[in-house]
């Protein structure tokens, strides 16, 4: 069985790596084609252009279509139908645990997530589901334990690995948390610049509190992947987010390698409103 694996936004923090084909776009399903007249017969011709009907989509495909409409509810629906048919189909169960999650039902989303985990013990994208859960509801320790659990079924996937670092973050778990960002971006460097959608049967999440320091330990993250230009987006972000210890650039190893850089006078040097007034 072929798996999608991409990420779903899930409330405002949750975003997808890619988008799965669906099979039509809305577009197509809206066409009703004609025969070109020079193809139709003289019966045709007097009677008007004859419509071609296209096949019907399937449940899952549009469900999927709902999905992408950001139709949680109708898409909810058609999955639910679907497990049912077939309870043991794993995919089934985790979609139908992304489209209740995005309509905010964490309880249900979670149940769904889990059977699919059980159904199939090796589907990293529901045990990562798993621990999406626990981070909005702010148990940081069982999100861990997922992403953990989901990292060792596949450890190729950037998202994973992004996921931890984020719940180590959040549970004040710094040094952890950049080392899983920089294991996510040896895997793929412009995880962090990826663009959203809202199809797919991974999720992401991105939410954190203290964004400065967040940017700072992305920076520090890439520093040590030795990729000076976002190093020094980042560090640009974490003093426009007020991080009040960007001076510990001066004194970490990590940023030695940007330290004498023309662009950190800039960086290090005080914003304007922080300057002493004369």
């Amino acid at each position: 069985m072929t798996r999608a694996r991409v990420m779903v936004s899930a409330g405002v923090f949750l975003l997808a790596l890619a988008v799965p084909s669906i099979g039509q776009t809305p577009d197509d399903r809206r066409e009703t084609p004609s025969i070109p007249h020079d193809m139709q017969s003289p019966a045709q011709a007097e009677s008007g252009p004859v419509i071609v009907v296209r096949p019907d989509l399937s449940d899952e495909k549009m469900a999927d279509l709902y999905m992408a409409r950001k139709e949680y509810r109708e898409a909810a629906n058609l999955y639910k139908r679907l497990s049912d048919q077939e309870p043991r189909n794993p995919v089934y169960l985790n979609k139908l645990g992304i489209a209740l999650h995005q309509q905010t039902a964490l309880s249900a989303a979670l149940k769904y997530y889990q059977r699919a985990a059980k159904v199939d013990p090796l589907y990293a994208d529901a045990e990562n589901n798993v621990g999406t859960i626990w981070y909005q509801r702010k148990k940081y320790g069982k999100a861990i334990k997922a992403y953990q659990k989901a990292i060792t079924m596949r450890s190729d996937m950037a998202v994973l690995h992004s996921n931890l670092g984020y719940a180590y973050f959040a549970d004040k778990k710094y040094e952890e948390a950049i080392a899983s960002f920089r294991r996510a971006l040896a895997i793929d460097p412009q995880l962090f610049e990826h663009g959203t959608s809202r199809t797919g049967s991974l999720l992401q999440d991105r939410s954190v509190g203290d964004r400065g320091r967040f940017y700072f330990l992305l920076a520090k993250s890439f520093a040590q992947a030795g990729n000076v230009d976002r190093c020094l987006l980042y560090l640009r972000k974490a003093k426009e987010e007020g991080y009040k210890s960007l001076s510990e650039v001066q004194t970490d190893p990590a940023f030695s390698a940007v330290l004498k850089l023309p662009a950190m006078e800039e960086i290090l040097a005080p914003k304007p409103a922080d300057s002493p007034q004369p």
